[in-house]
């Protein structure tokens, strides 16, 4: 029956269809618990299993390829439902977009934080800006400034430290101080 359906006979693929839609159909309601979503995910696994019937490469074992199919269609409906269920966001719950305040003063920040790194020598702001912002190792740092990896060491701790003295004398920033320690 199954090589007929590939080759285009409705019959074979009405007796398909037939043989199987009992087993499909309780195979569906034992994973979703519900008729309504049994007999969606029944119909959904034999639009699916007879558009991919060339995949089925043993015809002999088409059974166990279409339960497979509906056990998946089956569940990945319960995964879409439960997506669906959402409950009410509870009070008092915060906004991850910034307000107003916030990207000011993050905005205020990032000028104060570019102000004290632009301050620092020339040296030190390349290894900071590799180092912290770019996320380059010690060892890629020396090779691109040309200078051995343990002077990188020393002008980032040198840098961070000039940078520290420089936030402090900021009130109310030690979240930021927190940022470049």
């Amino acid at each position: 029956m199954v090589l007929r359906a590939r080759r285009g006979e409705e019959l074979a693929l009405s007796m398909l269809i037939e043989r199987y839609q009992k087993s499909a159909y309780a195979l569906a309601l034992s994973v979703t618990g519900r008729h309504e979503d049994a007999e969606d995910a029944a119909q959904e696994s034999f639009l699916v299993a007879l558009d991919q019937l060339d995949e089925c490469r043993d015809p002999e074992r088409f059974a166990g390829w279409f339960m497979t199919i509906v056990r998946n269609r089956s569940r990945n409906l319960i995964r879409r439902e439960s997506l669906r269920e959402t409950s009410d966001v509870p009070q008092g719950t915060r906004s991850r977009i910034p307000t107003p305040d916030k990207i000011a003063e993050t905005s205020e920040l990032r000028g104060t934080l570019q102000q004290a790194i632009a301050a620092l020598p020339e040296v030190q702001q390349e290894v900071v800006l590799l180092h912290d912002v770019e996320g380059w190792k010690h060892r890629e740092i020396a090779e691109r400034l040309g200078i051995p990896s343990g002077t990188v060491r020393s002008h980032l701790h040198f840098a961070r430290k000039a940078l520290k003295e420089t936030l402090i004398e900021i009130p109310n920033r030690l979240d930021l101080i927190r940022k470049v320690q």
